[in-house]
């Protein structure tokens, strides 16, 4: 019991901001949660084939490449708070815009307007998290993040299924049809907008000075106030004005950070956006049955996420990343080419919990490896290049379903996710196993 008390203990203490950030991701996360469950089929009910389905993906994602760069440039001239704002404020417009639009070109349109909404808003979180918290809290911060964005899954998911089922009792119509998708489109809508009410609750961290982009010149912290800490020139900013491109103390490490989590998403791209798609195809399972499934591997992740602040106090932030994600990858097999429905379910649920688990102490070993000035460069590049790797992937899935055909599609999507996700893990071992012990101590400021 001492034990789990101090590990309970190890999450209390963050500043202000944080915890309210930590709200914010609760009311968000349903929004993103049933988007990603129930967006896909919600098409499916509206008549368009699986190679729409895939078109309207790739439009999401070619828009988040579009805005990862002028997002983190605006949140380091107005802050982050604005821009957070705005994404979340953007998410709420184009839900309102899908409850109305039935043409292809609005409903692609739309989808990419919601894609950079979400862009916006994860390029724009671990700066400010990492501006908001203190090194002793970081991992636990991160974790608890991720950790609520899953568990809200769970909800969302049980919720979203229960209220399709009774929007469907109460009209008479089959949980196929567009009506009960409707209905989790506006609890989306009402989300995304309590979203936007908890940023602006957030302290104004707009900088109140304006930088010199010319010089390097040195001046005290103290002499800036409510900023975020990556507008302070205390180390070389990522960005320049006169070139609009990044300026890195240390190219090498930034895209070898970037790389492995690329080849992650291109494998990643062309099979998880589909998979309520794979298992309602290949097992039959209805819209409730669906989200039940969702939110049992949501669950799973949930739990992992919270555990992975020990793992890396003992195996250290990289060691604790590769263990995890590459004892996910077994399970990818076991997803994508097991008959048995509970066996796909539980390998869906673990190799969910172990990939992902990993990811919030993967982010806060980028940001504090990087010099200030460079992590939302480096958020916006991650999620750049993440979106950019599912760009890539939605028209390959379109392509292989249009050849192909499901089965013999999906055979092909599976081998290449195990693949990928196998080397960009070996990779990431590799490039910085021995980087976490040899780097110096990270001196940091929680900003006013």
């Amino acid at each position: 019991m001492t034990a789990l008390r101090r590990y309970a203990q190890s999450f209390t203490g963050f500043e202000r901001d944080a915890r309210m950030f930590l709200l914010t991701t609760l009311v968000y996360g349903v929004a993103l949660s049933l988007w990603w469950v129930d967006f896909n089929l919600y098409l499916g009910a509206l008549g368009f084939d699986p190679a729409f389905v895939g078109f309207a993906a790739t439009a999401s994602s070619a828009a988040g490449v579009v805005v990862a760069f002028p997002a983190a440039i605006l949140s380091d001239r107005i802050g982050r708070r604005l821009v957070l704002a705005l994404g979340t404020a953007a998410a709420a417009l184009a839900i309102v815009g899908l409850l109305l639009a039935t043409a292809p070109v609005a409903i692609l349109l739309l989808a990419g307007l919601m894609g950079a909404a979400n862009q916006t808003y994860f390029v724009v979180q671990s700066p400010f998290l990492m501006e908001r918290s203190r090194p002793e809290h970081r991992s636990e911060l991160f974790s608890l993040q991720f950790a609520i964005s899953n568990l809200t899954n769970v909800g969302a998911a049980l919720g979203g299924g229960a209220i399709a089922a009774l929007v469907g009792g109460a009209t008479g119509v089959g949980t196929g049809e567009p009506g009960p998708y409707r209905a989790l489109l506006v609890v989306m809508a009402v989300a995304a907008a309590l979203a936007t009410l908890t940023v602006l609750a957030l302290r104004d961290d707009r900088p109140r000075r304006r930088r010199d982009w010319r010089t390097l010149e040195q001046r005290p912290l103290d002499a800036w106030g409510g900023e975020p800490i990556s507008a302070r020139p205390d180390r070389p900013p990522a960005w320049r004005r006169r070139s609009g491109m990044p300026r890195l103390a240390d190219p090498g490490t930034f895209w070898r950070l970037l790389l492995p989590g690329f080849l992650i998403s291109l494998g990643a791209g062309q099979v998880i956006p589909f998979l309520n798609v794979f298992i309602e195809g290949k097992f039959g399972l209805d819209l409730a049955a669906l989200n039940v499934v969702f939110a049992i591997t949501s669950l799973g992740t949930a739990i992992a996420i919270l555990v992975q602040p020990a793992l890396a106090r003992r195996f250290g932030k990289v060691g604790s990343v590769v263990l995890v994600q590459g004892s996910s990858i077994p399970f990818l097999v076991v997803l994508g080419f097991s008959p048995v429905l509970w066996t796909v379910i539980v390998a869906m649920a673990v190799r969910n919990s172990l990939m992902n688990a990993g990811n919030p102490i993967a982010n806060a070993f980028a940001m504090e490896l990087l010099a200030p000035g460079e992590r939302a460069a480096y958020a916006a590049s991650a999620s750049l290049l993440w979106s950019l790797g599912w760009v890539l992937a939605g028209p390959w899935y379109s392509l292989l379903q249009g050849t192909l055909g499901f089965n013999a599609g999906y055979t092909v999507n599976f081998v290449t996710i195990i693949v990928l996700y196998t080397l960009g893990t070996g990779l990431y071992w590799h490039w910085f196993r021995a980087a976490e012990a040899s780097r110096p101590a990270a001196v940091e400021q929680v900003a006013a």
